[in-house]
């Protein structure tokens, strides 16, 4: 088994974990009313996704 011979500095760690970091979720607007909606999910508000009515909205 490969086995590291020397311990990676602090360093060489933190550069590796810079893209680790947590990212906002992307939100679009919904293009049946406009509320802000993350993408490839059914908009809450209207119950519209891809230009259709998927479900009822709840009332």
């Amino acid at each position: 088994m490969a086995v590291p011979k020397r311990r990676q500095s602090n360093a060489r760690t933190g550069s590796r974990r810079a893209h680790d970091a947590k990212k906002p979720k992307q939100l679009s607007a919904c293009r049946h009313c406009g509320k802000a909606v993350p993408s490839h999910v059914v908009c809450p508000s209207c119950g519209y996704y891809m230009g259709r009515e998927v479900v009822e909205p709840e009332k």
